[in-house]
């Protein structure tokens, strides 16, 4: 990830944070032929005090053939997207001073690099459904559990899916929130996105406000 100096977020704890905000990450393996990456969209729970750098834990449908490249390859790239807004020269007091401006994105991420394993192990899974059932139904009112379900048609369902635990190896994070731009364009971005109808834009202003 093309990351310059002014938008570089290293410290741990903020990445951590970040991850945990995320929802859906999107992890990324070398193909068993040779070509494009494999891609998979899934959610993934991070134990921080596993390793350096944490762990983090997930599950793939056994159908899926990413499963099998990533066991051959043994590394993954996940990505966590972050807040992003468009940003228009409008919002640049400098669009007013010299009119030398061009429109931008601003935008937050994180980039895993993990060493990675694929089990099968049947109490594994069952714990790392549980687990992210539990944090993902944590936030409603009604929650299900994976209790609810039958035992026979739950570990039915454990059959059709495989674990991955993938061990950090090195965290990249970009926070690219307009640092790079006078005082005053980052106060008019701010104030901009702020009051904008898209919660996505509102979510980049509190970003950029260190609220997020």
């Amino acid at each position: 990830m093309y990351n310059p100096p002014a938008f570089r977020e290293t410290d741990t704890a903020t990445l951590h944070g970040l991850i945990r905000a995320g929802r859906l990450a999107i992890m990324l393996s070398p193909s068993a032929d040779g070509g494009l990456p494999d891609a998979t969209h899934l959610p993934l729970l991070l134990d921080a005090e596993a390793g350096p750098l944490g762990t983090l834990h997930g599950h793939v449908a056994r159908a899926n053939p990413h499963a099998d490249a990533l066991r051959r390859s043994g590394r993954a790239l996940v990505i966590f997207p972050g807040p992003e807004a468009y940003v228009s020269p409008s919002l640049y007091a400098s669009k007013r001073e010299h009119g030398k401006v061009v429109p931008t994105w601003n935008y937050v991420a994180v980039h895993a690099e993990c060493d990675a394993e694929v089990y099968d192990d049947a109490a594994r899974l069952r714990d790392i459904v549980t687990r992210l059932t539990d944090h993902h139904e944590a936030p409603r009112a009604e929650r299900w559990a994976v209790g609810d379900a039958p035992d026979s048609f739950v570990a039915g369902q454990l059959k059709g899916i495989l674990g991955v635990v993938l061990r950090i190896t090195t965290l990249t994070g970009k926070r690219k929130l307009s640092q790079n731009r006078p005082e005053a364009d980052r106060d008019g971005v701010r104030a901009g996105l702020a009051a904008s109808e898209d919660p996505r834009d509102r979510e980049v202003a509190a970003a950029m406000a260190g609220k997020a």
